[in-house]
């Protein structure tokens, strides 16, 4: 009797055990924040804690790239106007842990091949040069960032950077929200061409300029990967954890995807490959996206061909190439790097209630 009596307190003990670890996995989100949304009319197919405010990363480099384009179609700038690097530009490039492409004082560059840099390699330098070129000096830069927020009415997003790295001592993050970064990316889409960067797997940067080019690679590893992905911008800081803003195409219709605040890459990658396929199955009908901005004409350097989306490998070039170190894991306290993980294998339920 005693043994029975023992038995019985053991899977008792063990049901309760197996309930708590099930509720634990149900509410578990792997990540802090995330929402899904229609590109074509801003309807919210799905969020889980879309307003939960923190540090986007260098997810900021949208912001950074839609000022940019405002003031190219404004006139005030072009894709060819030279950018002559600055000092600060070549220590922000110095900076442990950041990712860069390594930009040096008095180097010349056009803002389109900062542009590509911002995006596909996520340089921190690159963004830095765009700020001065862009508004003068950084500080006013970033004011217009922060106008550009209030115009699209982001009532979650602060700026303090045109890079979205680690604030020094006495300064402020920044901050934004999975909801706010989808309206911004849902803008982008609408009105600028920024698909023409974002969905490039692969560019050498610095021909004609560089006898060392640098091999740039895309940090997001969802291109080439779930079909129709061909942006946007990904992020991570210790601070931040690791962020992406993410669409996707097929057919006429169009997904964007937030998370913000993952613990690691991989969950977040594979987690994102999911709210895509959510996204998909969740789309009203006639949900059709039709605002396709006109593509920019190619400035291809002339020793180098820029791949397609669907190439991964770099193009060739008689200069030697720089390939960047790995910026996979986090280094330190300070890390301000992407993700830039090994490729995961997607293994996507389709059919998602």
């Amino acid at each position: 009797m005693r043994h029975l009596h023992f038995l019985r307190l053991v899977s008792i003990l063990f049901i309760a055990l197996v309930s708590v670890a099930l509720a634990k996995a149900e509410n578990f989100r792997p990540y802090k924040g995330a929402i899904v949304m229609d590109a074509a009319s801003g309807q919210v197919l799905f969020e889980d804690h879309p307003d939960e405010i923190g540090p986007p990363a260098s997810v900021t480099k949208l912001m950074t790239f839609l000022v940019v384009q405002d003031r190219i179609t404004s006139g005030a700038l072009t894709l060819q106007s030279p950018v002559t690097i600055t000092r600060e530009d070549e220590r922000v490039a110095m900076l442990r842990d950041s990712t860069n492409v390594r930009l040096k004082e008095g180097e010349v560059f056009p803002i389109d091949e900062l542009l590509y840099a911002l995006m596909i390699q996520s340089a921190n330098d690159a963004a830095n040069a765009l700020a001065h070129a862009a508004g003068g000096s950084r500080a006013a830069f970033v004011e217009m960032m922060n106008a550009k927020a209030r115009q699209l009415g982001l009532v979650h997003t602060t700026f303090h950077s045109p890079n979205g790295l680690p604030p020094p001592h006495g300064q402020l993050p920044d901050v934004t929200s999975p909801r706010d970064l989808a309206l911004l990316s849902r803008y982008l889409l609408l009105h600028t061409n920024i698909l023409r960067y974002t969905s490039v797997r692969a560019r050498p940067f610095g021909v004609g300029v560089r006898v060392q080019i640098v091999a740039m690679t895309n940090h997001n590893h969802l291109l080439g990967r779930i079909m129709g992905c061909d942006g946007l911008k990904t992020g991570f800081t210790n601070g931040a954890g690791f962020c992406l803003a993410a669409t996707a195409h097929r057919g006429n219709h169009r997904i964007i995807a937030v998370i913000m605040g993952s613990s690691d890459a991989k969950s977040r990658d594979l987690k994102m490959a999911e709210l895509i396929e959510k996204g998909f199955a969740r789309l009203p009908a006639g949900a059709a996206f039709d605002n396709f901005p006109p593509p920019t004409p190619e400035t291809t350097p002339s020793t180098a061909t820029t791949p397609s989306a669907g190439n991964d490998t770099t193009a060739g070039s008689a200069a030697p190439v720089q390939t960047l170190p790995s910026d996979s894991t986090p280094a330190s306290s300070s890390s301000n790097t992407d993700s830039n993980t090994p490729a995961v294998r997607f293994q996507v339920q389709t059919s998602i209630p």
